[in-house]
């Protein structure tokens, strides 16, 4: 029984290093699982937002659609104005160019109110995307992290698992970031990820 008891402490030799190894692999994952919910529920709020911008867009085309339509029915009854006939008919006229002068103002002022919301739920896009991009970077670095871990543990490679802890720590931050919605957003990685 002797015998069985020291081939197995002699197979699995106690190693500080496959300790850390486990510790950091154990908590960058569960950190990367947290992101990526994080994560889902942004780019949930982005698909959100960009729909909006583009539901306001579109409204505000048709509004400067009704807007031409209307300035144009006043052009047509301004250039007819002159071969009217009887004061009667004339009032008529007139009062539609009126009508058609007011509904071309009312659509100009509702495009801005709709254009700034439209311009609101863009910034709101850009602003997730930000933190969208933050936790795709933690992710790649919790990722790395983990594989260069487990090739530390089985190469017994110190500076390996130093090298993996940096790229978790690296991930961390990222994560916090955007957890506490800090503007840090390093373009180069960006570009390279993206």
């Amino acid at each position: 029984m002797s015998d069985i008891k020291e081939a197995i402490e002699t197979a699995v030799p106690e190693s500080s290093l496959n300790s850390r190894v486990a510790t950091l692999v154990a908590v960058v994952a569960t950190l990367m699982a947290i992101g990526n919910i994080k994560d889902g529920n942004i780019v949930q709020n982005m698909s959100q937002a960009n729909s909006r911008a583009v539901g306001q867009w579109n409204y505000y085309q048709a509004k400067s659609t009704k807007e031409i339509l209307a300035e144009n029915g006043a052009t047509q009854l301004r250039a007819q104005l002159p071969g009217v006939t009887g004061a009667a008919h004339r009032e008529t006229v007139e009062k539609a160019i009126t009508k058609f002068e007011a509904e071309a103002k009312r659509y100009s002022r509702e495009k801005e109110e709709i254009k700034k919301q439209a311009e609101g739920y863009e910034t709101e896009y850009d602003r997730l995307n930000i933190h969208d991009d933050q936790l795709d970077m933690a992710e790649a670095c919790f990722t790395i992290a983990i594989t260069m871990a487990g090739i530390s543990a089985l190469t017994k490679k110190d500076w390996l698992f130093r090298f993996a802890a940096a790229l978790g720590g690296m991930g961390v931050f990222l994560e916090t970031a955007a957890f506490l919605r800090w503007a840090f957003h390093p373009e180069w990685l960006a570009k390279l990820l993206g």
